[in-house]
């Protein structure tokens, strides 16, 4: 057994122990078969492929298969929510207060905020038009661009947007990255007209009226009230497609959780400890963590509780064809 075999027999373990004995032997022989002739290491695609199958079989074992769509749906609501909201933080961008005002800012933008919701903008054009490997690069590059801006900010002594208006934008982000791999047309267009959407509703806004600090109180009103919309966008979808007894649509109001949580910190914070206290960093790191913890648990715990439900096939002590063991 040479050191490639070893490590794809190593990645097989992301399948149910059934599944490795089975048919173990025959998936590690055909990428053995189709590696490049010398090759040491598994290639990252044919690994991200492994624990992709391993992940499926499992949830198949659990009775919880309709997880992965459940899952591929809350990606397309986060990369709307994701594409809206860098359209209304985007256009705010171009009109920062008048001279007369005194309020620092960064030329004719707010701050630089305005190269990371270009980005955003940017990727949900992508993946109007292009294929879906190339939208998750972007979306990719657009998350690179939203965590590395606080320290970029900070060694050019410039101004950026709160954390708590950047962190939404990086779990929404990331879970929008699970976007199905094969979306259809309707799909590909939902964050590129969302974002229209938003940037002409936002230029409406602002051009009757100049927002001063617009990233202060629409943080404590504008967020949490967009993370309620996406619960109540994902619970209507539940709902309805629970009717033709789809389950995706539970499972994708599950794992919005964590995004419309997190969305919601600023909310959430403020009523967290003494009122008189307001809304301290501490008490937003604290609120944030919980949240970050208390969705995936969510998610976690409704899985382990629908396997427990779903019922274990029995064997059916019929002989294998091809081995003669019993089932």
């Amino acid at each position: 057994m040479n050191d490639l075999e070893r490590r794809y027999l190593r990645l097989l373990h992301a399948y149910p122990a059934d599944y490795r004995r089975a048919r173990g032997a025959e998936i590690v022989g055909t990428y053995l078969d189709l590696a490049d002739p010398g090759r040491r290491w598994p290639s990252p695609a044919d690994a991200a492929d492994l624990l992709r199958g391993g992940l499926r079989q499992r949830l198949r074992a659990a009775g919880v298969t309709d997880l992965i769509p459940g899952v591929r749906l809350a990606a397309l609501l986060s990369m709307v929510t994701a594409s809206a909201l860098a359209g209304v933080w985007g256009v705010a961008e171009l009109h920062p207060p008048p001279a007369e005002w005194g309020v620092p800012h960064l030329g004719p933008f707010v701050s630089l905020g305005v190269v990371t919701w270009a980005a955003w903008l940017l990727t949900a054009a992508v993946t109007a038009v292009a294929p879906i490997r190339i939208a998750r690069l972007t979306i990719t590059l657009a998350l690179l661009l939203t965590v590395a801006l606080p320290p970029l900010a900070a060694a050019l002594d410039v101004l950026r947007p709160p954390l708590m208006v950047l962190l939404p934008q990086v779990v929404l982000g990331l879970l929008g990255l699970a976007l199905p791999d094969r979306p259809s047309r309707v799909i590909r267009l939902a964050p590129a007209l969302s974002a229209l959407l938003a940037v002409v509703a936002t230029e409406f806004l602002v051009g009757l009226d100049p927002i001063f600090m617009y990233y202060g109180a629409p943080m404590e009103v504008f967020l949490p009230a967009v993370g309620g919309l996406l619960l109540v966008v994902g619970a209507l979808l539940a709902m309805g497609l629970a009717l033709g007894g789809d389950a995706r649509g539970g499972w994708a109001l599950v794992t919005l959780l964590t995004p419309a949580g997190i969305l919601a910190v600023p909310s959430l914070a403020d009523g967290f400890g003494p009122a008189q206290g307001g809304i301290t960093v501490a008490k937003l790191a604290v609120t944030a963590v919980a949240v970050a913890l208390a969705g995936p648990a969510v998610l976690l715990l409704t899985v382990l509780f629908r396997s427990r439900r779903t019922p274990t096939p029995q064997p059916s002590g019929q002989p294998c064809p091809t081995c003669g063991a019993r089932a």
